[in-house]
């Protein structure tokens, strides 16, 4: 189990996970979370900590402490995107960014979409240095993209779990998602709806789906990446249908994917060295002179 827990990956990996992680955090300040700054502007009487932040305890936010929290946790997610100083840039991230959490998720709305990202960042500043295209192989940061999986596929297997825990097999039975398509529902999804059963038949299979996520672990490498190809297509289905994109899990998610593979910045430096390059004379294919016409041909002459 401790092997599998640790089983060893190129450095290459880690270090293009991080950057993605810590690029993902940035964005997610200004694109996807900036609301969590307008939630201090209610009354402090609003705000009810999740359970950790009442263990803490943490201070009922304000303006000022959520500012400082939003510009620090901006400039110092970028710096660790580089990968430099991972562990002091890692740690202070990651606890910035779990506070930023907290205040988002304190007023009433909880969003299951973030565990996978938050273990990534606890994790991350565990795994040391790497440098991207490094071969070299590491356990740490093997163990940091484990435990990354897991709580990926534990937000597939818990949702089920809350699923019955909540609404039992009516769930799957009910109209959940025609509730959804009526909230949120796009044209494609207005034109699913219209085929009867089709919305039911969906629900057991996410049901399924979720239940069934654990089996990932146990498949050939193969197979493994071909059934996260799955699970990505999905979200592409929830996004084309009812808008609900799941952006941190995605990203949690690429800890399975072998990141070292895709090297965006080689590739644009080949791109722009080839467009650099001269175009190579070929004196052979170089048309006639207009003023000396063809060149003789080289050798005795022909009688």
């Amino acid at each position: 189990m401790s092997g599998w827990l640790t089983e060893a990956v190129p450095r290459g990996r880690v270090a293009a996970f991080r950057t993605l992680v810590y690029l993902f955090v940035a964005a997610d300040l200004v694109v996807f979370t900036p609301w969590v700054r307008t939630r201090v502007d209610v009354p402090g009487e609003l705000y009810h900590p999740l359970l950790i932040g009442r263990l803490l305890p943490l201070p009922t936010p304000t303006p000022a402490l959520v500012g400082a929290i939003f510009w620090a946790l901006l400039v110092l997610a970028l710096l660790a995107a580089t990968g430099r100083a991972p562990r002091l840039l890692g740690w202070t991230v990651f606890a910035l960014y779990f506070e930023w959490m907290i205040v988002a998720m304190s007023y009433g709305k909880v969003d299951h979409d973030r565990g996978g990202l938050l273990v990534a960042l606890a994790a991350l500043p565990t795994a040391g240095r790497a440098r991207h295209g490094d071969p070299t192989r590491t356990e740490a940061g093997g163990w940091a993209l484990r435990v990354t999986q897991i709580a990926v596929i534990c937000t597939y297997f818990l949702a089920a779990w809350a699923k019955f825990r909540f609404g039992g097999l009516d769930w799957a039975t009910g109209s959940v998602l025609a509730r959804a398509i009526i909230r949120r529902g796009t044209d494609l999804a207005d034109l699913i709806a219209q085929v009867p059963h089709l919305l039911i038949v969906a629900q057991f299979g996410i049901l399924a789906f979720e239940l069934l996520s654990p089996v990932v672990f146990l498949l050939p490498e193969r197979w493994r990446l071909a059934t996260v190809g799955f699970f990505y297509s999905f979200h592409l289905a929830t996004v084309a249908t009812i808008t609900i994109s799941f952006a941190p899990h995605l990203v949690a998610m690429t800890s399975f994917v072998p990141l070292e593979k895709v090297r965006p910045v080689v590739w644009a430096r080949r791109v722009l060295a080839r467009r650099g390059e001269p175009a190579t004379p070929d004196d052979d294919a170089s048309p006639p002179s207009a003023l000396t016409g063809r060149e003789p041909a080289i050798g005795p002459a022909t009688p």
